[in-house]
């Protein structure tokens, strides 16, 4: 097997240099416990695949396109030395589930799917065995945090290998801020209230989701629950224990703050339209990533200028995060398992991963522990909250086990419906009777 130089000529894989060989022979040592493709190509041999292999992964389109450009030019490196064609399929995030769910029926399609937040457990029939590869990854990079765990592992065994956690704060308006007579961020949700309402009377709105779109509106919905004590279900992942005083005054405070602080067009929105809202000037303050800020700095550097971060507002119970993980899956039905693994181990593996983590410029929280440390969480203070929204993360389906029960309520926007329903009048004692009656269909049956 041999691979074009660029310069008309070829290099043999078999053609190397004793010191190299020898340097080589060391990384396969090193990697053994990985079985991966840096100790393979390290020793300048390729496994054989049959010509015209190609491996198709399928993932959705990032908010980051610096993320997307680095993550394909690796997969193309990856073809290269393997000899095979790396197909990098990117569609919207909504559209993701619905096509990995098809193609498990069909038995066909992509042999890598990238999913979100906690659908390994909810499509787990459809997915390979990967826990040497996660169980290896997470034993050279520092232990996986809890949530990027809980959202993979599934019964005993790793369904998915972590890739990361989409990062969470909330991103504000410094100037506004000071012009409504504020020094700092509210840490409360109440104070959050009375800092919105009065940025409101200005024309300065808050900008919340509550529509049906993947991130924004759980990641909303679900801490401010948690931060008043309410949550889905008891630890024994059976009772529904949605109808407490704390979810009613979540629901009763939100519904209040709509009127008081927020931007009424917010129950149409998508995971897009706060992003636009801010960078236009519309609103405020809003909950996300930090892809606001880094597309500000590209195309809006005056708002960037004046755009900061804050830790996510604290109830009586606690300050808490959901952040949407992504896992790498590989398909059962897949003809290239080894070869999907192999691919797996490559784009996670520290050399390929650092250069795409500091491209996504703190947007995606590193599934591993050794990266908390990284320089380029404090190289830019404004980005330091991202970071810490990790340690009080807490997976869907809390206090229960992580499960496909979760996910189903997750799919079905049970929370976030129970919200927009008290938004357009239903009294928030009913929405919550709603909603803990959904969820009673999904953990009884």
């Amino acid at each position: 097997m041999s691979a074009d130089q660029g310069n008309g000529t070829k290099r043999g894989w078999g053609t190397i240099p004793r010191r190299t060989f020898l340097k080589g022979a060391a990384a396969v040592a090193g990697a053994a416990s990985l079985g991966g493709i840096p100790g393979i190509v390290a020793a300048g041999q390729a496994p054989a695949y049959p010509k015209g292999t190609k491996l198709h992964l399928l993932t959705r389109i990032n908010f980051i396109p610096a993320g997307d450009t680095l993550f394909i030019a690796q997969a193309e490196e990856f073809g290269k030395q393997m000899g095979v064609e790396v197909q990098v399929e990117r569609i919207g995030e909504n559209d993701v589930t619905t096509r990995s769910t098809a193609a498990i029926v069909a038995k066909s399609g992509p042999d890598i799917i990238m999913f979100q937040n906690n659908f390994p457990h909810l499509l787990a029939n459809g997915l390979a065995d990967v826990s040497d590869l996660a169980e290896a990854l997470g034993k050279e990079q520092g232990g996986y945090w809890d949530l990027s765990r809980a959202n993979a592992y599934v019964g005993k065994k790793w369904l998915a290998v972590p890739y990361g956690c989409l990062s969470n704060t909330m991103n504000y308006r410094e100037d506004w801020l000071k012009e409504a007579g504020f020094s700092k961020f509210p840490d409360t949700y109440e104070e959050l209230r009375e800092v919105g309402k009065k940025l409101k009377s200005m024309g300065h709105p808050v900008g919340q989701c509550f529509g049906h779109s993947v991130n924004d509106p759980n990641s909303w919905s679900y801490p401010f629950v948690w931060a008043y004590g309410g949550y889905e279900v008891e630890k024994d992942g059976k009772t529904v224990a949605l109808d407490k005083k704390g979810t009613l005054e979540a629901l009763k405070l939100n519904t209040a703050m709509w009127k008081d602080m927020f931007d009424e067009g917010g129950l149409s929105w998508d995971d897009a339209s706060n992003n636009r809202a801010f960078l236009a000037g519309s609103i405020s303050i809003t909950n996300n990533g930090a892809s606001i800020y880094f597309v500000g700095k590209d195309k809006f550097p005056d708002i960037a200028k004046v755009t900061n971060h804050a830790p996510n507002p604290r109830g009586p119970a606690g300050r808490y995060y959901h952040l949407a993980t992504h896992s790498s899956a590989v398909m059962k039905y897949s003809k290239n398992q080894k070869l999907a693994k192999e691919f797996i181990r490559w784009y996670m593996d520290k050399k390929q991963y650092d250069p795409w983590f500091v491209a996504m410029s703190s947007y995606m929280i590193p599934p591993t522990k050794v990266w908390f440390d990284h320089p380029a969480w404090t190289k830019d203070p404004k980005l330091t909250p991202f970071r810490d929204s990790i340690k009080d993360a807490r997976h869907l389906g809390y206090a229960g086990p992580p499960g496909a029960k979760a996910s189903e309520a997750l799919a079905k926007y049970i929370m976030v419906d129970m919200f927009a329903k008290a938004i357009q009048g239903t009294p928030p004692e009913e929405s919550l009777k709603w909603a803990t009656a959904e969820l009673k269909k999904i953990y009884s049956a």
